[in-house]
């Protein structure tokens, strides 16, 4: 089979195993996933993504799409396919009325943030600001200033779409509205975003971070004055309890080394003076074995997490589910089951959700149901092939006895490995299932995008 039609067709480059710049491409932020496709389309433009769909089509070749590779499920990396690497794609511009960003397909958080806080102007992101636009906002995007504007995709205002036919076409509130609303938690089902249109809002020049770190130990205590506080808390405050363990750093003082710790990780979204005094109570609910509390730009935020996962490094498997609830019986679950895990790389979290998240209608976009009060999310992390077992099982084991206590849905951003038949229905719900089922046999009627988080045509 030849594919110099498409390498000549192409303003990037085309790569195929024993290429110079195969394998580094082929590197996703899991270290767990190790595929090797038969072609790499490095795009630089929607015409490039375009003839690499029809590349696909015209010689049966499945199909990836990469923006960013931080899902933890690999899909953007196949086996013998063609994967669609729009990391080449990553340019921000803002309107001249600051009210709107446009970003390429593979632009990175980082790349919205720098292009938007310069002038005082941000939409809501992730906590991971190497994290791909595209996959974070397609699957919904719980960010740091969910409280006062949602998640990401209630930010977006439109899209440009290159489909399973290789067609550009555009998805708005009066150009193909139907795909809009998909685009908005239904994950890349009905085609590649080429660029993204974003609302804007305004950014303090610098806002509060609360983050007291508290003995894992007292966590039993502390989480019902932590759930207490954020059931009353203004919109501004967006936050979770972290459970992690102090690494062997000379960052953090050598005392605290191999502790565990409950993080109260907590954002206020408004001038920093007033967030610390919002936030100060968080602070006070114990002895804090350490605080990593301060003022921050948010851009500065938006990277603080980014050296705990670096790219391709780890071995990873991070699983999640809405808690239907956070009283302290289910506390209780969670503290006994967290000091269980086996790797003390593991992050565990605790989101609390309201204000502009629960405010926005189930049917309004496909993420669906906004109901739920809490997300529990797994992140199991650790280093060897030989402890995969004992750290997957962890997470699947904890969940499941977890489920009396959930709604029955997850956030398609922490899947696992996307495993389970029925997981994707579930998330979603049966009635937006099947609603998204009506969408995709429009624009993508023979699943040709199911390296994803995967919804089958009606």
């Amino acid at each position: 089979m030849t594919h110099e039609a498409l390498r000549n067709e192409l303003r990037g480059e085309l790569l195929a195993p024993g290429s110079a710049a195969y394998d580094a491409a082929r590197v996703v932020w899991n270290g767990m996933i190790d595929r090797r496709p038969a072609l790499i389309a490095r795009c630089r433009n929607a015409a490039d993504v375009r003839a690499s769909v029809n590349h696909a089509r015209a010689h049966g070749l499945d199909i990836a799409v990469r923006s960013g590779g931080h899902n933890v499920a690999g899909y953007a990396v196949c086996d013998g396919g063609l994967t669609i690497d729009m990391s080449l794609m990553n340019a921000v511009r803002i309107a001249p009325g600051l009210d709107r960003a446009f970003a390429e397909g593979g632009a990175t958080w980082s790349d919205v943030d720098a292009a938007t806080t310069p002038f005082g102007r941000a939409t809501p992101g992730g906590l991971i600001s190497m994290t791909g636009v595209a996959g974070l906002t397609l699957s919904g995007g719980i960010g740091w200033l969910r409280g006062t504007h949602g998640l990401s995709c209630d930010n977006l205002i439109a899209a440009d779409v290159v489909t399973a036919d290789g067609n550009l076409i555009r998805a708005s509130e009066t150009e193909n509205p139907d795909l809009l609303w998909a685009l908005k938690g239904g994950g890349g089902n009905f085609g590649i975003v080429v660029n993204f249109e974003f609302r804007l809002h305004p950014i303090a020049d610098e806002i509060m971070f609360c983050a007291p770190a508290y003995p894992e130990e007292q966590a039993r205590d502390i989480l019902p004055q932590w759930r207490d506080y954020m059931a009353d808390a203004p919109d501004e405050v967006s936050g979770l309890a972290e459970f992690s363990t102090i690494p062997s750093d000379p960052a953090y003082p050598e005392e605290t080394w191999g502790r565990r710790v409950l993080a109260l990780a907590t954002v206020y979204d408004g001038p920093s003076e007033e967030g610390e005094r919002v936030t100060r109570p968080l602070r006070d609910l114990g002895e804090p074995l350490l605080d990593f509390s301060d003022r921050l730009p948010y851009r500065v935020l938006q990277g603080s997490y980014d050296g705990l996962f670096p790219k391709g490094r780890d071995r990873c498997y991070w699983k999640s589910t809405y808690l239907s609830g956070l009283d302290d019986d289910v506390i209780g679950e969670i503290t006994r089951h967290l000091a269980k895990r086996p790797s003390e790389m593991t992050f565990a979290s605790i989101w609390k959700f309201g204000g502009a998240v629960q405010r926005v209608a189930a049917d309004a976009t496909a993420f669906g149901d906004r109901s739920m009060p809490f997300m529990l999310s797994l992140d199991a992390i650790w280093s060897e092939s030989t402890d995969d077992e004992a750290n997957i099982g962890w997470v699947r084991d904890s969940l499941r006895n977890m489920q009396p206590h959930t709604t029955g849905r997850l956030y398609l951003n922490f899947p696992g490995f996307g495993e389970g038949e029925n997981l994707v229905r579930d998330a979603f719900g049966a009635e937006t299932y099947a609603r998204l089922q009506a969408v995709k046999r429009i624009y993508d009627p023979t699943n040709a995008f199911k390296m994803n988080q995967n919804i089958l045509p009606l």
